[in-house]
């Protein structure tokens, strides 16, 4: 293989390096920073992740239907790649605008913040772009512990602090799976590009390899995207982390890790070959898909606290996409614009949630309980109108993204062949059907039930703005689905 520098293989990583300087001249400011009001930083990572958004647009346009190998195959450009870049870098800018207010509220100010935000956007991008074993583990590596970080940066709160540490621990957990799983497949394949792995794997003389690697990946990314019974760490994670941080979370990093799964088990470890059988990957999969969707719904029914209630919703998203995966590695030719379309409606969708929760709690009262948020709809109607949307997006119930999201996956499971993925589908829509009642709740809350005392929310102009747009983007896609389904190539 070729590892050749070609110069020309920059232009098509546009936004990979947009984003990786931004956040190495973040880091740098904040060293020479003398002043308390960060707003120029604020301003700075919004500009650098909208640019980088902008140039995968560009790219996205002129690549059309090809597929180029860069840097020696390490890393690849097509249309799905860039509109996973260009999520990332919209998800990024949007936890920058939420961030200012929360971190002068609950004081935690931290400049060096925006920088780790954009240097673990940076490793997000690559696993968009990923076509190498190395490639994805570095930038799952990079992505990761700019999140350790960030879930830390709250200093005075020992749950924050908490969160930190099981999350760091996890995940370096998940990573031991990761770098074995990945060793097993490069010793049965004699070669680490994902293009070559799926031809070379099916033809192995080590069988065994192949599954035990297969196996261990299944783990670790399990780990990445909270699955059941890898889960443990998420609800803790999500509660004890800065709200602004928790919603990076729940919408980036899982976006990323899917990625990085569509690459893995779509392309190298996809075919007519290895998903297949008892031993294939995808028999593991779609059981702790299935479990994931159910324990997810069933733990979030018992919730009171709207974070670890998001939190669980949120593992049970995941078992869903878990459905989409093991779709695109058994053939469903819709998969993969499935996953993408359902990855940009949760991520609008989770982004607008967290960033309600956000606004509606203060330093003195987070308001982060059910009962906390009686009487919303009555001082706050905005607010409460725009999380009804996101939670009926979440629920999956018309016209909106959430609903589209979960169509489109179940359609592509049911064209597997042989009808394999039929009672998965049936396990995702009642799970879907249970997820309305713990949604409901919080509506409920919201609009019959009399305030307590009156709500002191947290304003900014940032805050506002991701509170107005999410939902518009999330009714967007449920009323014009066909322009999605069309950029995302489903």
């Amino acid at each position: 293989m070729n590892f050749s520098f070609n110069p020309a293989d920059l232009g098509y990583l546009i936004p990979y390096l947009i984003m990786a300087v931004a956040g190495m001249l973040l880091v740098l400011a904040e060293a020479f920073y003398r002043g308390q009001d960060r707003s120029s930083l604020v301003g700075l990572t919004v500009a650098g992740s909208l640019a980088a958004a902008v140039a995968s647009v560009v790219l996205y346009r002129q690549i059309g239907d090809a597929r180029v190998p860069l840097l020696g195959v390490m890393l690849i450009a097509a249309r799905t790649s860039y509109v996973l870049s260009a999520l990332f870098s919209v998800v990024t800018a949007l936890a920058a605008l939420m961030s200012p207010a929360h971190q002068k509220e609950h004081d935690w100010q931290i400049g060096e913040y925006y920088g780790v935000m954009l240097l673990s956007a940076s490793g997000m991008i690559m696993l968009a772009h990923a076509a190498n074993l190395v490639t994805i583990f570095l930038g799952i590596e990079t992505m990761s512990i700019g999140v350790y970080v960030m879930c830390a940066m709250r200093r005075r709160s020992r749950r924050g602090n908490e969160a930190a540490m099981k999350y760091f621990l996890i995940g370096a957990f998940a990573t031991g799976f990761l770098m074995y799983g990945m060793a097993l497949l490069y010793g049965a394949a004699g070669t680490s590009s994902l293009v070559e792995m799926q031809k070379a794997l099916a033809t192995t003389n080590n069988p065994g390899l192949v599954i035990a690697g297969a196996f261990l990946l299944v783990v670790a990314f399990g780990f990445k995207v909270a699955a059941v019974p890898f889960h443990m760490w998420a609800p803790d994670a999500y509660e004890g982390a800065p709200t602004p941080v928790t919603a990076f979370m729940a919408a980036a990093v899982k976006a990323a890790a899917v990625a990085a799964m569509i690459r893995m088990f779509g392309l190298a470890l996809g075919g007519d070959v290895l998903p297949f059988g008892s031993l294939g990957w995808a028999s593991p999969m779609v059981v702790i898909a299935a479990v994931t969707i159910t324990i997810g719904n069933i733990s979030a029914v018992r919730q009171d606290n709207i974070k670890r209630m998001l939190a669980y919703s949120s593992i049970s998203h995941a078992g869903v996409l878990l459905v989409g995966v093991c779709a695109l590695g058994l053939g469903a030719a819709s998969a993969n614009g499935a996953i993408v379309y359902y990855l940009i409606a949760y991520s609008m969708t989770t982004m607008g949630a967290f960033a309600i929760v956000a606004y509606v709690g203060s330093k003195g009262r987070e308001r982060l309980l059910v009962d906390d948020w009686a009487g919303l709809g009555a001082q706050h109607p905005g607010a409460a109108l725009a999380m009804t949307v996101l939670l009926l997006s979440f629920g999956g119930v018309p016209p909106t993204g959430g609903f589209f999201a979960k169509f489109y996956v179940f359609k592509s499971a049911m064209e597997v062949y042989d009808g394999q993925l039929i009672w998965l589908v049936l396990v995702g829509v009642v799970n879907s059907a249970i997820s309305i009642y713990y949604y409901l709740r919080i509506v409920t809350a919201m609009y019959f039930r009399e305030a307590n005392q009156p709500f002191a929310p947290t304003r900014s102009g940032g805050l506002l703005f991701v509170i107005a747009i999410c939902p518009i983007i999330v009714l967007e896609m449920g009323i014009m689905p066909g322009f999605w389904v069309k950029l995302v190539g489903g």
